[in-house]
This record gives structure tokens, sequence and C-alpha cells, in this order.
């Protein structure tokens, strides 16, 4: 009878049982698909068409400082990439920290026969196929701009994805814990914003001071931004991709393995 008393381990996630919570969230996307339709896909469009046509007017004539291409064959695939973390980032900060609150779905999943590893699977999934949708649809407009170099350019949509959940997972792991969800606010200042402007995005890491160079070396958005470049301008190399999408790899397992024992934590019934 003493052996009861302990609790019984959890088991582990089950895509079957995933599968419900990913169709949860799709269904819901299928309602509110405007809302996040501006900050996902819009925005960066916007971002692709001011400053990578607007501003290459005045890069292109200089092209040596960018390896001799357009400005915008440039900063597309690093756009690219940015959007990528930006839409991990949303799509898992903000819905993760209110799906936990009193009344959130979090909480009624829980009560079925979901666990709380089957949620965060679940809703990884929809995650990352957010941001690969988003990935897609910003690569169709860089093609049709003439942006992209190689056929290769289309290997960074799975790259996309994988930048995102780097993002997601870690966002994710931290979200979950939150009492107050509008904390979530303050990513968008000190992580956001920093990493867009010194991670390659706009301009070559190398013409920073050697300090923020190295700083931005072991950031995962200029691993995320030299990878697509390289894709987009046909200059990859396998090990330099192998070593980009490892550092990635890493990063969204461990957020991943992280996020698992919060979610534990905090949806135990």
């Amino acid at each position: 009878m003493a052996a009861l008393s302990h609790p019984v381990p959890e088991r582990r996630a089950t895509f079957a049982l995933a599968w419900h919570e990913f169709r949860y969230h799709l269904t819901r996307y299928r309602r509110t698909w405007r809302g996040t339709f501006v900050i996902s896909v819009v925005n960066p469009l916007l971002f692709l068409v001011a400053i990578g046509i607007g501003l290459g007017k005045v890069a292109d004539p200089h092209p040596a400082g960018l390896g001799g291409v357009s400005y915008l064959a440039f900063f597309a695939p690093g756009m690219l990439a940015a959007a990528a973390m930006q839409n991990g980032i949303v799509v898992s900060s903000f819905p993760v920290a209110f799906s936990v609150t009193r009344g959130g779905s979090y909480r009624v999943a829980v009560t079925t026969p979901l666990a709380p590893s089957d949620i965060l699977l679940g809703h990884a999934l929809y995650m990352a196929q957010q941001v690969a949708m988003s990935a897609a649809t910003f690569l169709v407009v860089m093609v049709a701009f003439g942006a992209a170099a190689s056929p290769l350019v289309v290997l960074t949509v799975p790259v996309a994805a994988l930048i995102g959940m780097a993002f997601a997972m870690p966002t994710a792991a931290w979200a979950i814990t939150l009492s107050n969800p509008r904390t979530v606010s303050t990513l968008f200042k000190w992580v956001v914003m920093p990493l867009y402007l010194f991670s390659g995005t706009f301009f070559p890491v190398s013409h920073m001071p050697f300090v923020l160079r190295l700083l931005a070396y072991v950031t995962p958005l200029w691993h995320g931004v030299e990878l697509c470049r390289r894709l987009s301008l046909g200059t990859a190399s396998w090990a330099a991709a192998l070593t980009h999408v490892a550092y990635l790899l890493a990063l969204a397992t461990i957020g991943f393995v992280v996020a698992t024992r919060n979610y534990r934590r905090r949806l135990h019934v």
C-alpha cells in the first residue's frame, strides 16, 4: 500500500494526443488569423520593400562593402531570418502566458487525457507550422523581387522554421512560469530589437566594433541570418551550414527540454 502513495511519473508525449492540441490552435487561428497576419507577414514584407529596395538605391552604388552583391540580395534573406525570430517569439510568448492563466486553454486541456507534455508538443508543432508558413510567404515575395540568387533559397523555409523554434522553445519555457502575461512584452524591447540591429540583418557584422562582433557571433539570430543569406546567395558550405544548424537545433532542443519540465510543474492537476 505504501508504494501507491508515490506519484506516478508522467508518460511521454504522444503525437496522437498532441495532434488534438495542434488542431485546437489551428482551428482557433482560422478564426483569428487577421489579428496576427500584420505582425507575421505584412510587417516583414514592408521592411523588405522599404529598406531592401528603398535603402538599396543608396547602398547599391557601393557594393564592395556587401561582398559585391546588391543590398536587396544581402538584406532580404537576413530579414527572412529576423522575421522567423520575431514570429517564433510572437507565437510562443503571449499565447503560452495567457493559455496558462485561469480559464486559459491549457487549464482546460489538462483536464482531458492530454498530459502537459502532449500540450507542449502540440503547441510546438503549431508554432513551427506558423513560422514556416510566414517564411514561405516571404520567400515568394523575395523571389518575385529578384532577391534570390540560388535555387538553394528554398531551403531557407525549413531553416526559418528552425530559427523560429530556437527562439520559441526557450520563450515558451519562460512564459509558462509567468503569473502576469504582460511581462512578456519586455522581450520585444530587450531581445527582439537589439537582435534585429546587431545580428547582421541590416549590415555586415564585420562592420561592427570587435566586442560587439564577438557578441553577435554567439547570438542565434546571427547563425540564422548567416545561413539564410549563404543559401540565398548560393555560397553555403557544408561545414558552415551544419555548424549553424547544430547551434540552432541545440538551442531549440534545450528549450524544449526545459519547457517540458516547466509545463509539468505548472500544469499539474
